[in-house]
């Protein structure tokens, strides 16, 4: 029986993946090794993205980098601003 997967990479081009457990520091996942705790549903990083950079899952970009992400780090509203949700920079002043 094959190993149910830990993380999933849907194409091929994205940068990151999405945990379907939770991930622990040190594990390699996807040949990442991880930096941090990945919970479950949260991306961690396939590879370096510099800041500004587009984060793109299922092939679509969901964001862009607000900060330089290293390989297996956290992927989150922390390090992304959401091309998809309005965030601070949209509240009316």
């Amino acid at each position: 029986m094959a190993e149910r997967p830990r993380a999933l990479q849907l194409d091929p081009a994205d940068n990151v993946a999405v945990a379907v457990t939770a991930l622990h520091p040190g594990e390699v996942v996807l040949g990442v090794e991880l930096r941090e705790p990945i919970r479950f549903g949260h991306k961690l990083a396939l590879r370096d993205i510099a800041a500004g950079e587009p984060i793109l899952k299922y092939h679509e970009v969901i964001g862009r980098a607000s900060e330089d992400i290293a390989a297996g780090a956290h992927v989150h509203v922390h390090n992304v601003v959401s091309a998809r949700l309005p965030g601070p920079q949209d509240r009316a002043a």
